[in-house]
């Protein structure tokens, strides 16, 4: 088999899953490989998969079933990421045309597993149960050059009943604190405005480490103080790790935005019982009340499973109403499907489909009024963006907030990277539609008194 000349990545799932694709890249470009914009013309295909939902696992099998029907065999496949961890050599019985399987722990074994292949000719099998932190995120090929990732844990050790992350991701491991900051700082003195710290369960850092004593909220300490770093997010959050001092950071940081992603996933005390989130619903709202105390101008994301085994209506108007109460700026609402080799597979599914497919556009009617309301609030007031590039059109400029709302404004290319001032006059469905009002000169944080009216009941970030 020859040596790739070209390679091809499709990545699947969540933006832990965006970071590896990365770095594999890196480590394909350092071998000599050159990215291919095509799957039809590369000489490696790799996908870099999910198992977290049943549709995302769906589309990758369907995908590598065709082509194994195709005239693909001329290039080397292989499969990486969460399905992997799940369904391990079992792949390659089914797709006996697969020429690698990787587990998100051994993405460093990349390059040994093409050669093995190359020069063996053998199918290659690897995916060890832990992940040894020993990645070289520096040389990681970025696709954006405005915002990037930078993975601080990996792993999770919650365990909730419904998911297969501890199974395909492992224990949590942090990365050290050093080498966080060193790639951080690369980042920012290579232009990037707004870092995203990744893990399963990013507030659960250094928990496995505490002779380091560098907890999270320290850790962000430690990156606020990085010479010219303008934005800092973090992804995803499990409530019953975010403790108060993370809040009194988030408050006090300049450059941490004030969005929490704070999944509560059901309304029910009883079914978060079930899912072995290890909260009750009178504990979540206890939090995001005193998040909302500390940081007035907070706002909130979510996740939410309707239809979990033995979900009653009544169980459902909880979450409901919790929901509603709220208020989230942003939700991911999702209806149950069993995945193997969680412990929710002992139960029956016994929701049926069609109730599941009730409930779940109830909460996403909800939520579209919620955002409908909080985006007509939002008319008239002027909001930091960092510009990210052009919208799909070309023609208009895209951005976020610090609160993650979606704007886009006329401008021309010198924006890009910059934090202007944009003043919002309409929206359309999910995206606002603002105009430049000035550039902000100065610290991109010191923003005016109006803006910092805005929303006082708690909502909108505007930095004190």
């Amino acid at each position: 088999m020859q040596e790739p000349k070209t390679y091809f990545i499709r990545t699947y799932g969540c933006q832990m899953n965006e970071l590896d694709t990365e770095i594999m890249a890196g480590q394909l470009q350092k071998r000599g490989l050159t990215p291919s914009l095509d799957e039809e013309n590369a000489d490696l295909l790799i996908f870099n998969t999910c198992s977290i939902r049943d549709l995302a696992e769906r589309k990758v099998m369907g995908k590598l079933g065709r082509m194994g029907r195709g005239d693909k065999k001329n290039s080397i496949i292989g499969v990486t990421g969460c399905m992997a961890m799940a369904k391990k050599d079992s792949l390659f019985r089914k797709f006996p045309h697969l020429d690698f399987v990787i587990g998100t722990n051994n993405i460093t074994d990349l390059s040994h597993a093409l050669d093995e292949v190359i020069h063996t000719k053998r199918q290659v099998f690897k995916t060890d149960d832990r992940f040894e932190e020993n990645l070289d995120y520096l040389a990681a090929k970025r696709d954006h050059t405005v915002k990037a990732h930078v993975s601080i844990i990996r792993g999770c050790d919650k365990f909730c009943t419904y998911c297969v992350v501890p199974y395909t991701r492992g224990q949590e491991v942090s990365r050290p604190p050093e080498s966080i900051l060193e790639e951080c700082k690369k980042l920012v003195d290579s232009g990037y405005k707004e870092l995203t710290l990744l893990g399963q369960n990013v507030n659960s850092y250094g928990k496995d480490q505490p002779e380091w004593n560098c907890l999270f909220h320290d850790l962000l300490y430690k990156i606020d103080n990085i010479p010219g770093i303008e934005r800092v997010r973090f992804l995803t959050s499990h409530p019953i790790d975010i403790t108060r001092e993370l809040m009194e950071a988030i408050r006090d940081l300049p450059s941490l935005c004030e969005f929490v992603h704070f999944p509560i996933q059901a309304g029910s005390s009883r079914i978060l019982r079930k899912m072995h989130r290890i909260y009750t619903k009178e504990q979540y709202f206890e939090k995001v009340a005193l998040l909302r105390e500390i940081v007035p101008n907070v706002s909130l994301g979510t996740d939410i499973i309707v239809g979990f085994p033995t979900e009653t209506e009544e169980e459902f108007q909880e979450t409901y109403d919790a929901m509603r109460e709220i208020r989230y700026s942003v939700a991911f609402i999702f209806a149950y499907s069993p995945r193997k080799g969680t412990p929710a597979m002992r139960w029956k599914d016994d929701i049926p489909e069609e109730i599941k497919l009730d409930r779940l556009q109830r909460l996403m009617n909800l939520q579209e009024k919620i955002m409908n309301e909080e985006r007509s609030q939002m008319l008239g007031n002027t909001y930091e963006v960092l510009v990210e590039r052009f919208n799909k059109d070309g023609k208009l400029l895209k951005g976020r907030t610090r609160c993650w709302k979606k704007v886009i404004f006329e401008g021309d290319a010198s924006l890009i990277g910059t934090l202007p001032l944009i003043q919002v006059h309409s929206f359309s469905h999910q995206t606002l539609i603002g105009e430049l009002n000035q550039i902000a000169e100065s610290s991109p944080h010191c923003l005016s008194k109006e803006m910092q009216e805005v929303y006082k009941a708690g909502s909108l970030p505007v930095k004190r």
